[in-house]
């Protein structure tokens, strides 16, 4: 692509599925802004897409096969590939090998992934990430429309008069969509509930927070349930016409009834009655619901909770009303497209159906088709470490860090006679790899993907793949033909693997399944690359122009009757153990994503937090001897973090939330997901990553650290650390269990030393506290605070330094005091990643008189992009209020 000439594709981050104008740039950069022709987007972007841009550097990027921790060419690597493959299924069987992907993967690349595994392998074992996001949705779904159908579309938040979000943290994980939905308050009065046990910024910004109890959904919505019967505001004619299973659904939730889901949810009477008003009162009804509802061992359970709700009233399929799952990730719903899950198959086939299997092996031409489900993630990782899965290809994902009981992942991987990893970057799964594949990242990738409302947009390349790396679905098809099957992988670009996608989705298909996109099976290559966002359905004979948006407001359920089903859901709530006392909640935070291969390239996106923490209600710190900021350790039966404290009256008392970001790559014993327990929906095989028994402890540091360096250290010798990107460098927080002896010679191998070079230090006479700044000529080459406590040092403004180009005389020594001069403004914690906007900076703001969060935008435009900020900005105005009031 020429340098100026923007390209169109899809941002790679979460279910949004926002429009991109990527335009290559002459001295190689790249310039993003958002699409304003999208019609998911509308040309906004987060701070996550805004800095895509900043995330394409090659200095950690996979660029060469490897085979045993050596480069290799990729005949080598990719005839090992298909040799050991071939070997263990001909000794062990189609099920001795398993894939796993991920919905970063492209819907081409899931396309051919899931072809040569159930259809020419012969077995079902691949699964992806996404079985981590939104299996219970899916399983959902199936059970009460007979199909994994998303009823609903983005315009239905923006014309309703209630939304709900559900375990939907929408300013921080979907904040484009959030933006959406203010705006349609703004305009027409929308009013916002959310349904969250923590105070997150989405709650802050509602109308009602309802902090139930962790994992009482099911609770509430049968409370609501039994509240519509009894209001009589069920909607008998489409009930009686359209649906079946009333009489059992009903009976759950009037044994529930009010008394039961205010037992269960803890809520005051009065929340609980408000609530329930307010839902029966508002005829256009959107419930929305994301990881909070899915990530539970009875996930699909609080699906159908909601559902039932829907069908019960006929608030589904008409504009703004229904259920709405907010799906996590670029292309997770493209996945479940092309039966990129363990227990289904290509084009919304059911795998459990002989017709169905029968259909799919036809249109292939396969000798054979799985004819049983496979091995879901979290069985599929016991299966490797009990020698069931003797051969694993990983493709785009992390399961080291992202699984629950990570370390017996690790384990497991590390036991695993032959792993493959096809990825971008280096992650702490790679190391586990017998065989590296180099992969082609976000730009330089071509094909579909389909976002949360069933619109699917091509990603398009705009950068030439670096080295030697493929695209997925190149490499996939490459070790198809070395295996045998070369004649049916024989692809010769993404637009063909579409149009058989597409054309498998329209066989049999007289709109007696949900998915069908016929109307693509036969467009040209020209027609592909110039293909704009559409949603499904797309039939037949049917232009991609005319929409179809919304499903079952007359019926038309894909079940065999045709009826959408009611499910019967009990109430199953999880104690805790006096063991281990505590919930752990885990989940995103505003400027990550998954587990940082991206995000944590740019210093713009680790300013917001640069370390993981805990939030934890101020009585649980007080009773365990956690005081703020000091650092603590997590303790499950499954393995122990060591994470900073966050005490804070916006974490409910009895739970702790954990970032689910960090990894081996960014910290020392910060990886969550090694205290997470592996318990899973029995349905839907999601593991229920947010109610994990733990308890919480100090972690006695005999010093604290923080650290800002030019160069990246090569050994950090700290019993606890975190490492982040910076302007100009690196900065770190240290942490160490014994006292150091000689802090001089500790900072010269941290920082560096020399002859040319010019260092300044203090230490107290004991030595409990040491200050040092390193100089290279008039520049900062590093500097390192030590202290018997966590450091007190303005960290934006020391970070400030590395990019300055000279720093002289007094200067020098206030960097050394850590703190700047009268003089001299100091940011603060950044708040608004968009623009880099520091909480002091928007309190001198108020100070100055901006009142509003519109007029602190005005004055340094912080909020004035994604707005994912503009709850905290809203905060900092409140607080300066409160304290001109005192």
């Amino acid at each position: 692509m020429a340098s100026g000439t923007p390209t169109r594709t899809t941002c790679p981050y979460c279910g949004v599925g926002c429009g991109v104008l990527a335009t290559p740039q002459e001295d190689g950069s790249v310039a993003i802004k958002g699409d304003e022709q999208h019609p998911a987007n509308y040309g906004r972007l987060c701070s996550k897409g805004s800095a895509l841009g900043e995330t394409l550097s090659l200095d950690d990027r996979l660029l060469y096969p490897e085979v045993d921790g050596r480069r290799a060419a990729w005949d080598e690597a990719l005839d090992l590939v298909a040799r050991r493959f071939s070997e263990t299924i001909i000794e062990h069987g189609p099920e001795s090998v398993a894939i796993y992907g991920s919905g970063q993967l492209l819907t081409e690349d899931y396309y051919v992934a899931n072809k040569l595994m159930k259809g020419f392998i012969g077995a079902a074992n691949i699964d992806t990430n996404s079985r981590l996001c939104m299996a219970s949705s899916v399983a959902g779904h199936i059970r009460a429309f007979g199909s994994d159908t998303v009823p609903g579309t983005y315009e239905d938040l923006e014309e309703a008069d209630l939304v709900v979000l559900v375990g939907s943290n929408m300013t921080w994980c979907h904040p484009v969509l959030f933006q959406r939905l203010l705006a349609a308050r703004e305009r027409r009065g929308t009013k916002i509930v959310v349904v969250d046990p923590r105070r997150t910024v989405t709650a802050e910004a509602a109308d009602l927070h309802l902090a139930i109890a962790p994992n009482s959904d099911v609770a509430l919505f049968l409370g609501l349930f039994d509240h519509l019967d009894r209001m009589g505001l069920g909607d008998s004619a489409y009930v009686d016409g359209h649906t079946s299973g009333l009489a059992e659904a009903l009976g759950a939730a009037r044994e529930c009834g009010f008394p039961g889901a205010l037992s269960a949810t803890r809520l005051p009477a009065e929340q609980l009655r408000e609530f329930y008003t307010l839902w029966s009162r508002s005829e256009r009804v959107v419930t929305a619901y994301s990881q909070g509802v899915n990530q539970s061992v009875v996930g699909t359970d609080k699906v159908n909770a909601i559902i039932n709700c829907h069908l019960f009233t006929g608030r589904i399929g008409r504009p703004g009303m229904g259920p709405f799952s907010l799906t996590g990730q670029p292309n997770a719903m493209g996945g479940r497209e092309v039966g990129g899950l363990a227990n289904m198959l290509a084009a919304h086939l059911d795998i459990n159906s002989p017709s169905h299997r029968e259909l799919v092996q036809a249109f292939w031409g396969s000798p054979g088709i799985a004819e049983r489900p496979g091995l879901k993630a979290v069985d599929l990782f016991r299966a490797v470490g009990d020698g069931q899965v003797k051969a694993i290809w990983i493709m785009g994902t992390n399961p080291a860090d992202s699984l629950p009981d990570a370390d017996a992942v690790q384990d497991a991987l590390r036991s695993c006679p032959f792993v493959v990893v096809s990825d971008v970057t280096r992650t702490d799964t790679t190391r586990h790899a017998h065989v590296l594949l180099p992969a082609a990242g976000w730009a330089e990738k071509s094909g579909t993907v389909t976002n949360s409302e069933r619109r699917i947009s091509r990603q398009r390349s705009f950068l030439k793949a670096p080295g030697e790396a493929r695209p997925d679905w190149r490499i996939i098809c490459d070790v198809a033909a070395r295996m045998g099957f070369a004649e049916a992988f024989d692809y010769r670009s993404p637009a063909e693997i579409f149009r058989e996608h597409a054309a498998l989705s329209g066989i049999a298909n007289d709109g007696t399944r949900d998915f069908d996109i016929g109307a693509c099976a036969e467009l040209s290559e020209s027609a592909y690359d110039m293909l704009a966002p559409f949603q499904w359905p797309r039939r037949q004979g049917q232009a991609l122009d005319d929409a179809t948006t919304r499903f079952f407001a007359e019926g038309g359920f894909y079940t065999p009757d045709r009826r959408g089903r009611f499910v019967s859901t009990p109430v199953a709530l999880q104690a805790v153990s006096p063991e281990f006392p505590l919930i752990l909640n885990t989940g995103r935070i505003r400027d990550q994503w998954h587990t940082m291969t991206r995000t944590a390239k740019t210093p713009r996106l680790m300013s917001h937090y640069a370390e993981s923490f805990c939030e934890i209600h101020p009585e649980d710190a007080e009773e365990a001897g956690i005081a703020p900021a000091t650092l603590m350790r997590i303790v499950s039966p499954q393995g122990a973090v060591v994470v900073r404290a966050l005490v804070t009256e916006r974490q409910q008392k009895g739970s702790v939330f954990v970032p689910m970001h960090w990894t081996d790559q960014q910290t020392a014993q910060g990886r969550i997901g090694a205290a997470v327990h592996p318990s899973v929906d029995p349905i839907s095989g999601q593991p229920g990553l947010k109610l994990s028994g733990v308890r919480i402890e100090p972690f006695d540091a005999a010093w604290y650290g923080f650290a800002v360096l030019r160069n990246r250290p090569e050994v950090i010798a700290a019993d606890y650390w975190a490492l982040a990107r910076a302007e100009g460098g690196w900065r770190i927080e240290l942490a160490g269990a014994e006292p150091v002896e000689d802090w001089a010679a500790y900072a010269a191998d941290l920082v560096g030393s020399g002859e040319n070079l010019e260092t300044l230090s203090y230490s107290d006479q004991d030595q409990a506290s040491f200050r040092l700044a390193t100089f290279s000529g008039d520049a900062l080459l590093g500097a390192l605070f030590i202290a018997p406590r966590p450091v007190a040092v303005s960290r934006t403004w020391a970070v400030e330094h590395l990019s300055a180009k000279e720093i002289r005389g007094t200067e020098r020594l206030r960097l050394l005091s850590g703190r700047p001069g009268a003089d001299q403004a100091d940011p603060g914690p950044i708040v608004c990643a968009c623009f880099s906007v520091g909480a002091n900076q928007i309190a001198a703001a108020v100070e100055n008189g901006a009142e509003t969060v519109d007029e602190v935008g005005q004055s340094l435009r912080a909020g004035t992009n994604c707005g994912s900020c503009r709850v905290e900005i809203r905060r900092l105005i409140d607080a300066a209020a409160l304290k001109k009031a005192v």
